[in-house]
């Protein structure tokens, strides 16, 4: 059965939107695990829009199950990495206009960058995944630079207006995933999934993780962070 790993970037951004001390990630992050995540995603971004410093910290010391950190291949994000050791670490595009992460790395055209990265925290004992488009020349590129696993962009099925569109991108991703398997690369899966757009994986296998956020942390606000988690704890076993 496939893993929930579930985004708190969006009670900080509930924090930050009004320069409050909560609603505290790090206690929606202990809700989540109650509820029965598998672990926990944050997103340091450079500008420090949601997720602050403090909150991986105390997050490092919270998460019971896994941490996991997204974050740009930089000199300073790799120093954070090797300060906090997370469980796995997300190397993600990054831009300061985009209101969330618009697309897949590019591991093709960044390859060097992207390369020592992967070097500097396999040297700390990190495990490394690329957020990528599902595009079999970025998987094998992250199989040839030594990724330990991939995690699949999932936006363009989950946006996707037409029938058409979303048959095309989802055969994309089932493509993306098998190629991945087949090159011993973990596979992960997020962006844009949601309570109604989860049922379509149901057979996908070879998908090890969903990485989920927003939906969950909108429903939250209605129901409930354990309530929310566990709802689409629930979704996931019947894939």
């Amino acid at each position: 059965m496939a893993r929930l790993a579930v985004n708190v970037d969006h009670i900080a951004t509930l924090r930050q939107a009004r320069g409050a001390i909560y609603p505290d990630p790090v206690a929606a992050a202990v809700l989540a695990e109650i509820g029965g995540a598998d672990g926990i995603v944050v997103h340091l971004r450079e500008d420090r829009r949601h997720i602050q410093d403090r909150d991986l910290y105390l997050l490092k010391r919270t998460v019971l199950s896994k941490l996991i950190l997204e974050m740009a291949a930089t000199d300073e994000m790799l120093s954070i990495a090797g300060d906090v050791r997370p469980d796995l670490v997300t190397l993600v595009p990054e831009k300061r206009e985009e209101v969330t992460t618009e697309g897949g790395l590019d591991a093709v055209t960044l390859a060097d960058t992207v390369a020592n990265a992967i070097d500097v925290l396999h040297h700390a004992a990190i495990p490394v995944s690329l957020f990528i488009d599902p595009d079999p020349n970025q998987i094998h590129q992250a199989s040839a630079l030594n990724a330990d696993m991939i995690e699949i962009h999932t936006g363009r099925f989950c946006d996707a207006e037409s029938p058409g569109e979303k048959n095309a991108a989802f055969a994309d991703i089932v493509e993306a995933a098998k190629t991945a398997g087949e090159l011993d690369l973990g596979v992960n899966a997020g962006h844009g999934i949601c309570y109604n757009t989860i049922k379509a994986f149901k057979g996908l296998t070879e998908i090890d993780e969903f990485s989920i956020g927003h939906s969950i942390v909108a429903r939250a606000a209605l129901v409930g962070m354990e309530k929310a988690v566990r709802e689409m704890r629930e979704l996931i076993k019947e894939l």
